[in-house]
């Protein structure tokens, strides 16, 4: 059912924890299946991704793609990062059940609310950037 990868990343997760003084922090959750995922990011001046953590409640594809997703946008600029989809973070698992696609949207939506709340501390806008939902249905597979 789960890729090798998705196991990996179930069972020994990176990134996890917070960042104190994060330059930006996202949270996004889909209330049908009660997951809940926060990305936080610490941006240097010239908008490469230092680090990244996560802090995920979900189930163990949740926490597959919140780890993946936070491999995916480390040492990335800001443009790169935006640029990374829920197909991008699949796709560097290997692949997930249909019934647990939600959860790769999660960390799309995730990475892009905290680069959102990043722009909103600093007056900034990045280009190609909208901003992001706080709730993630199932049903916009």
């Amino acid at each position: 059912m789960y890729s090798d990868k998705v196991m990996d990343h179930f069972t020994n997760p990176r990134n996890v924890g917070e960042l104190e003084n994060a330059s930006g922090v996202g949270t996004v959750g889909n209330a049908k299946c009660g997951d809940i995922m926060r990305i936080y990011l610490d941006i240097d001046d010239n908008h490469i991704i230092r680090d990244v953590k996560f802090k995920t409640f979900g189930c163990g594809a949740a926490i597959a793609t919140s780890s993946m997703a936070t491999e995916l946008v480390k040492g990335k600029s800001i443009q790169e990062a935006l640029e990374i989809t829920n197909k991008t973070v699949m796709e560097a698992l290997d692949g997930l059940p249909s019934v647990k696609i939600h959860c790769s949207l999660l960390a799309e939506e995730a990475i892009h609310a905290a680069l959102w709340d990043y722009a909103t501390k600093n007056n900034i806008e990045i280009e190609g950037l909208e901003k992001p939902k706080n709730d993630i249905h199932e049903e916009e597979n």
